[in-house]
């Protein structure tokens, strides 16, 4: 019987390492084109046949990520997850979602604990690496057992979190830039004559929030003042946009002539307030949105938002986890930039656009 054919083999007859031709076996985007087709060039040659089982016994890889996200009802997890999906399975990875029902109306309330808890799940899984989406990660000061767990999992496998960098956490983070969206928001609300401005959505104590309201705040006083009486902070959703600007629109004596809502849902919860009180947006009231979910540009009316590019952010996030699957430097920089998106909600008159 003819003696099967080995990866060393093809090393050699390629003139390059093992390493180099496992990452070709398993479609690693990290080697160049050239080298690609030189390797495959010798596997066909040689009648190379990869045994899939005991290539993942050798390697201890499944080609299976992890994501862990507080509420997959959010469409900010919803749309960032799409894009990983699509970019994972273009390089041969699945993903296993991890759902944690730390965030949203039906959250549970030890948010670090059911977090941790998954982690435990995902080691057992065998997963090659994990991606985290928001969560208890998210909070200025996150729980001291949680991050013990997540430094922990993070020494088994590595482990890539979309959001701003914390203290005392081991793992690469893929950061957003918060500010940029918002100021440009804020700055575009200004020009179009806007001086009494308010905020609603975010959750007290969570690093977007803050960081977006900072922004907020700093940009509208170059031009104005800051009141802190119209600016409610409370959650994410689309009852926390309405339950906002009904107690906005309560003071009839303080109302503000624009609002910035935290997100596209949190906008449509005050589009749907400022209507059932008889208000007009953006005749009456303008209104935009820091961070842009599909179907926005469906809305009466259309909202003015801050696309963050998920699509961006789903990708450089995969390529830093695969890198650190495969022990690489990925010292590239992430080079995130919000664009503002203007539409009808801020009254801004639009060459073609409907008002």
């Amino acid at each position: 019987m003819k003696k099967p054919v080995t990866i060393i083999e093809i090393a050699e007859k390629s003139g390059v390492s093992v390493s180099t031709v496992s990452r070709v076996l398993n479609n690693s985007p990290s080697v160049s084109d050239k080298k690609r087709k030189k390797i495959q060039a010798v596997i066909d040659e040689l009648g190379y046949q990869p045994s899939v089982f005991a290539r993942g016994m050798i390697s201890k890889k499944t080609n299976t990520l992890a994501v862990v996200v507080p509420d997959i009802t959010n469409p900010y997890f919803t749309s960032l997850i799409v894009k990983i999906e699509q970019y994972s399975k273009e390089i041969g990875y699945s993903l296993l979602l991890f759902n944690t029902m730390t965030a949203g109306s039906n959250k549970f309330a030890d948010t670090g604990f059911k977090e941790a808890t998954a982690f435990k799940s995902i080691i057992e899984k065998q997963v090659d690496g994990v991606l985290i989406l928001g969560g208890e990660i998210d909070k200025e000061q996150p729980n001291e057992e949680y991050l013990i767990a997540l430094n922990q999992l993070n020494q088994q496998i590595p482990v890539v979190i979309i959001g701003q960098k914390q203290e005392n956490c081991e793992c690469i983070f893929v950061e957003r830039d918060l500010d940029k969206g918002v100021t440009t928001l804020t700055q575009h609300l200004l020009a179009l004559g806007h001086r009494k401005i308010g905020f609603i959505g975010g959750e007290a104590g969570v690093k977007v929030t803050t960081q977006r309201v900072d922004a907020f705040k700093n940009t509208l006083t170059i031009y104005s003042e800051v009141d802190e009486s119209l600016i409610i902070l409370n959650d994410y959703y689309v009852e926390d946009g309405y339950h906002g600007m009904q107690k906005l629109l309560a003071n009839t004596e303080n109302l503000p002539t624009a609002v910035v809502a935290i997100n596209d849902t949190v906008a449509i919860g005050v589009l749907r307030a400022l209507a059932d009180a008889q208000y007009n947006c953006p005749k009456d009231i303008a209104v935009a949105s820091c961070d842009c979910f599909p179907n926005s540009e469906f809305q009466i009316p259309r909202i003015t938002t801050i696309d963050q590019h998920n699509e961006y952010l789903g990708k450089a996030s995969v390529m830093k986890l695969i890198s650190a699957i495969q022990s690489e430097d990925e010292n590239s920089m992430i080079q995130h930039s919000p664009e503002l998106i203007i539409r009808e909600s801020c009254g801004a008159r639009l060459k073609g656009a409907l008002r």
